[in-house]
């Protein structure tokens, strides 16, 4: 069923106000509720919804808006909740026309309609925010036909793995996996387990490896162990197999991985899709999440330097790979032909459409490079500022969404943030020149 849209009522309350009526209108939140086009997100947004009978969500206004300000204001899903409940401008922003002193929705529920939506109805809200800053002058159409790319990493909520901790974990699972569905075992290694995991970092940390090999390989032979007696035990049941066919097949494949393996690896269990990617910083060596690829525009626009683009990459492929997906998909956001791409040197060698291959420009190239193109490769260390904000100010930093879905939802809306952030700034920045110019005007009129 589809959502039932707020629409602006007029509606009066003897024993309540109108929140418009006991706000400020000219707040920058208030302004940037009446610029968005809400008709365009419930239109994109409700897209997901049939017409069939059942329960009606909660309106495409309340949900989008509560995203907005999530990422806007790097709140969690409770910060949220809390603030919301206690502060009229986020309600009105929601659309709602009288003050609620209490939750309309569930916390559960934007975990649900953030997975119903996905990646690619999320990218509307990107697009919305590219529109709403052309329509306040903040944007100008022709920023968005020269764009800079470069690559981040978008890090997983997962603890730095070694071999020890996995293994010992691993096991963990599978016992308390086998206790929860009623499988008994032989010996479940709890006790041993824990003391031979403290055994290995203290031996790590005093240097001594070969000690400390053997506390490793006692880990894997209690992992197999488990592993072994759990398989004999659900032999022809199966229910049993398909329950423990995720966690054995884990538990497997962190038991037979090494040091030097090519190819996936698991980091972590309840996040095996977490990739290692090494980005040469020398004070973080490997991150552990996923690589994202980041597009702003090359000139600063009046508002600031807004995000044109932002998709996550799984596979942490080669950054020059990946424009032949990452080009299109710009081009389809923004509605216009891309004249220029800016790169970094990691991009050599790419793969850009053919129309586009000779529109890259990579740091360091000397063919086809122009006056003006000069001037703009001084303008693409403008991206690594915009790639920290992302991170510390609108949780790109650190994901807590699970699965590789997560991951590519959090990377959208890390960016939809940030750009209705830098609305936000700049609406209030008008509202200064405004009172400004006004204040100017009374002081020289004549007495």
């Amino acid at each position: 069923m589809r959502p039932k849209e707020r629409r602006e009522s007029g509606e009066q309350d003897l024993f309540r106000s109108r929140l418009d009526q006991i706000i400020d209108l000219e707040h920058a939140l208030v302004k940037l509720a009446k610029a968005i086009d809400w008709r365009f997100l419930e239109e994109k947004l409700g897209a997901v919804y049939s017409d069939k009978p059942g329960h009606p969500p909660l309106p495409t206004r309340l949900m989008a808006g509560l995203a907005i300000l999530k990422h806007s204001y790097d709140l969690s899903d409770e910060g949220l909740c809390e603030r919301w409940v206690e502060n009229p401008y986020f309600q009105y922003f929601c659309g709602e026309e009288f003050f609620q002193h209490r939750l309309v929705f569930d916390r559960s529920s934007l975990t649900r309609w953030r997975a119903r939506m996905g990646e690619e109805k999320l990218l509307a809200l990107l697009q919305e925010s590219l529109a709403v800053a052309a329509r306040t002058g903040a944007l100008k159409p022709s920023d968005l036909s020269r764009v800079v790319v470069d690559t981040t990493v978008q890090e997983k909520a997962v603890m730095f793995p070694t071999d020890a901790k996995l293994l010992n974990r691993a096991r963990a699972r599978l016992v308390r996996q086998a206790q929860k569905l009623g499988v008994g075992l032989r010996q479940s290694y709890a006790r041993l387990g824990k003391l031979m995991l403290i055994k290995h970092q203290r031996y790590a940390h005093a240097h001594q490896f070969k000690r400390a090999n053997r506390a490793l390989r006692k880990l894997k032979t209690y992992l197999g162990r488990v592993i072994r007696d759990i398989g004999r035990r659900i032999a022809g049941s199966n229910d049993l197999e398909e329950a423990f066919a995720k966690e054995l097949s884990l538990a497997r494949r962190v038991l037979e991985q090494n040091r030097h393996q090519r190819g996936r690896k698991v980091y972590s269990l309840h996040a095996p899709e977490v990739e290692c990617i090494g980005k040469g910083k020398a004070h973080k060596p490997y991150e552990f999440g996923v690589k994202v690829s980041v597009a702003t525009t090359v000139q600063r626009s009046k508002g600031g330097q807004f995000v044109a683009h932002a998709a996550a990459l799984p596979g942490n492929p080669y950054d020059g790979h990946t424009l032949a997906t990452v080009i299109p998909a710009i081009e389809t956001l923004v509605g216009n032909v891309l004249e220029r791409v800016i790169a970094d040197a990691g991009y050599r060698g790419h793969n850009a459409p053919p129309e586009h291959r000779f529109r890259v420009y990579t740091t360091g190239q000397k063919r086809r490079v122009t006056e003006q193109i000069k001037r703009e490769f001084k303008r693409r260390a403008a991206i690594e500022p915009v790639i920290g904000h992302l991170k510390n100010d609108h949780r790109m930093g650190r994901n807590y969404l699970a699965h590789s879905t997560g991951d590519a939802i959090n990377a959208v809306l890390a960016a939809v943030g940030y750009n209705f952030r830098r609305l936000i700034l700049w609406l209030r920045f008008l509202l200064l020149r405004i009172l400004a110019a006004c204040s100017l005007t009374v002081q020289l009129r004549p007495a």
